[in-house]
């Protein structure tokens, strides 16, 4: 609900000679802000709305959230924001920024940086990389673990709040058959009554915290070649106060919705490595459907408002329904090990399979070289003494595999465990570990001819993996002429390998995703 007519303030902020800075003057409208760009400056306003889950709807108001809004972004975007400037009426009426007369409304000034370094640009101008995205997910996770853990509703109650503000979302709309959303939030009711013994201990462990809000891909930018959070959730402490993991999962969702599963699955993998979270990857799925839910509800009061794009926008918001809809099904679990020397592609191929297997965002992937580096308390990428690899260190490693693949899979959760595989003492622990909870096994080898596997070590820069040339010899000279999985030549395609571990694992689902077109597309045009 629009509460006040702003329209001499937009009249104002539209002439570059308000802001003294040379012209023109660029807008954009979201459903609860406008924003001038003007020179190298822009300037964020407040709408004049009340809706159940924002109050803008005074000056008074504007101006408080403008210097929270400052204050909570500073920390997550350094030297992007710049300050409050307060817009006043003076005695003749006229308005101008500051001085003496009535607070009539007040603006954010940020730095203006180039639009096309948004997260939300580079992804439709296909400028995404398995790179910056997993520099995006250590950034988060490093925002989430800095971010204060907050007491007070417990973690079942804290989503039970978000349920609400959805169905009062929901309510203020004509968009959506009434029949269907009373099916969607029963359907979010009964998934909440199953995770609400787990969202409880998130809570006593310090998971509830106050966290960014409104984290999707236009509200990550790059700047000074660096990923970073802005535009955080000001207005409301409620929204912003809630599991890492489902602040987390707007990015996780947006990434999916607009096409980019493997995006989606890799940064949801490379923040779970960052933070060792596993708990809480069983209900990943549910907190993409409510934040598909979100999106839904906040675009169709666009469509009530009479926006000038109302059709594009029902579109919008219709294919995010049917998102949170479908997010809300159930898959049966499974755990699928990829096994081969160094150099055959098995972390490749693991990321590029995860998101085919299990519910959105797809599987989680425990990679051996990366679990090696956690429990020697270092980064993925930091270099480990040879000692590291001593064979009782390799044995705590397969075990440590096997221990998380089981705790994922008892919790109905799907994994794909990247390792050598190479001994079988190391194949039948991760097979018992299927065994033991009762969910399908697929076992892969990637059989290597051994000059390509040279030719991919010695070229390899970065990454987990601290095999070289010296290592893979003695991998060759011991490799098991048995191995009783898949074996498949490690010098296919990798979009020919995922095939054929989906068909030999019944994986015949496509992650079809709507982007923001309301068009679908395959996952596997990213393969090829």
């Amino acid at each position: 609900m629009i509460t006040e007519d702003q329209t001499d303030i937009v009249k104002f902020l539209s002439q570059a000679g308000s802001y003294g800075l040379p012209g023109p003057v660029e807008f954009i409208e979201t459903h609860i802000s406008r924003i001038f760009l003007v020179g190298d400056r822009a300037f964020k306003m407040k709408r004049a709305v009340k809706l159940p889950y924002v109050d803008f709807s005074t000056a008074g108001l504007r101006l408080g959230y403008c210097e929270k809004e400052v204050a909570l972004n500073g920390a997550s975007a350094p030297g992007l924001y710049l300050g409050v400037r307060p817009i006043m009426r003076g005695q003749d009426g006229q308005l101008h920024f500051g001085g003496k007369g009535e607070v009539v409304d007040a603006v954010v000034e940020m730095v203006r940086f180039d639009q096309a370094l948004l997260a939300d640009r580079l992804a439709t101008a296909g400028k995404l990389t398995p790179e910056l995205m997993t520099r995006t997910a250590r950034m988060i996770a490093g925002f989430h673990q800095a971010a204060p853990a907050i007491q007070g509703d417990c973690g079942a109650d804290n989503i039970a709040a978000v349920l609400s503000i959805n169905e009062a979302g929901f309510a203020t709309s004509h968009l959506f058959e009434p029949g269907a959303v009373r099916k969607l939030s029963d359907l979010f009711r009964d998934r909440l009554a199953i995770h609400a013994a787990r969202l409880d201990r998130r809570h006593a462990a310090g998971k509830i915290r106050r966290c960014h809000g409104d984290l999707h891909l236009r509200n990550i930018c790059i700047l000074n070649g660096e990923p970073r959070l802005f535009d955080c959730i000001e207005f409301n402490d409620q929204i912003a106060t809630v599991d890492t993991l489902y602040d987390l999962a707007f990015l996780l969702m947006d990434l999916w919705h607009r096409g980019f599963p493997h995006y989606s699955s890799l940064v949801a993998n490379r923040y779970l490595d960052h933070v060792d979270d596993e708990d809480g990857f069983v209900l990943l799925p549910f907190f993409l459907a409510l934040r598909a839910a979100v999106r839904a509800h906040v675009i169709a009061t666009q469509v009530e408002e009479g926006s000038t794009i109302a059709e594009a926008l029902t579109a919008e918001a219709k294919s995010y329904f049917s998102l949170a809809r479908d997010l809300l099904g159930e898959r049966q679990p499974q755990l699928i090990a990829i096994g081969g020397l160094s150099g055959s592609g098995k972390t490749t191929l693991a990321d590029a399979l995860a998101p085919f297997v299990g519910m959105p965002p797809g599987a989680r992937v425990i990679e051996s070289d990366r679990v090696r580096k956690a429990m020697h308390g270092v980064d993925a990428e930091t270099h480990l003494p040879a000692a590291a690899y001593r064979p009782d260190i390799s044995e705590r490693v397969y075990r440590e595999i096997a221990r998380r693949a089981g705790s994922i899979l008892k919790d109905g959760g799907t994994v794909v465990a990247d390792a050598v595989f190479d001994r079988l003492a190391s194949r039948e622990l991760i097979e018992m570990a299927a065994l033991i909870h009762n969910v399908p096994f697929t076992g892969v080898w990637l059989k290597g001819e051994p000059e390509i596997l040279r030719e991919r070590v010695a070229a390899r820069k970065g990454g987990p993996s601290d095999a070289d040339l010296g290592v893979l010899n003695v991998q060759l000279a011991n490799e098991p002429h048995t191995i009783g999985w898949q074996s498949l030549n490690a010098a296919q395609p990798i979009s020919e390998l995922v095939g054929k571990i989906r068909a030999q694992a019944n994986l015949g689902r496509e992650p079809m995703v709507a982007n923001l077109t309301g068009q679908a597309y395959s996952h596997e045009n990213q393969l090829a």
